[in-house]
């Protein structure tokens, strides 16, 4: 399979066509070998408008939710970015493209040691693999400019936004409703963080945070 026309092919029908055209981002689809972060057993469909889950609770999204979600980050060439749930890294390995630092949170020893090796043998060397608390983020190493999150969520921990630096970006999907989670981005300026929406999407969740349900009688 020629990987190489099928990248060309995705950013063609499924990138640009969803108003995904900044050149920097496009040219960071074309860089990112797809392939290379997704099990062996669905290398052939890595191109598709799939989601391919890539290990327990962790997936790739579909290029178009993906772009979607990086381009409401607006991430910029000096930006330190944090992403969390990194999984198999194809998100961390995409924004390398686009800011001077990628640190990839995930938590598990296991996704971590397989990132770091994919990452060396990609040459990816803006980016960074550790493992933690995903709710705590990687308050150590704050604030972060963007703060990337790699599944859809309900609930918000307070120590997301609390990591961001001034004028530092949350980018996330949220559940709306059952069938329908919409992409946001959160913006800290001072004190106060707001929230901006932008699309419709429905890529795998974190179940871990789910609200909590109330017990009723």
């Amino acid at each position: 399979m020629n990987y190489d026309k099928a990248r060309e092919i995705m950013v063609d029908t499924q990138v640009r066509p969803n108003d995904v055209s900044d050149p920097h981002i496009v040219s960071a689809f074309l860089k990112t070998p797809r392939e290379a972060f997704v099990p062996t057993s669905r290398k052939s469909v890595a191109y598709s408008e799939l989601e391919i889950e890539t290990s327990v609770g962790r997936a790739l999204w579909t290029p178009r939710d993906t772009g979607k979600l990086v381009k409401l980050a607006d991430i910029k060439p000096s930006d330190i970015v944090l992403v969390i749930g990194a999984g198999s890294g194809y998100e961390v390995a995409l924004i390398s493209h686009l800011a001077e630092t990628v640190i990839a949170l995930d938590d598990t020893d296991a996704r971590v040691d397989a990132m770091s090796e994919r990452f060396a043998a990609l040459g990816i060397d803006q980016a960074v693999a550790v493992e933690g608390d995903l709710a705590a983020g990687l308050p150590d190493q704050a604030p972060f400019d963007v703060i990337y999150v790699c599944g859809m969520v309900e609930t918000l921990p307070e120590a997301w936004t609390s990591q961001l630096a001034e004028g530092g970006r949350l980018a996330v999907v949220t559940l709306e409703r059952e069938g329908l989670g919409r992409g946001k981005v959160y913006t800290r300026a001072g004190d106060t963080v707001s929230a901006r929406e932008g699309f419709d999407a429905f890529p795998p969740k974190f179940p871990a945070f789910d609200r909590k349900q109330s017990f009723v009688f």
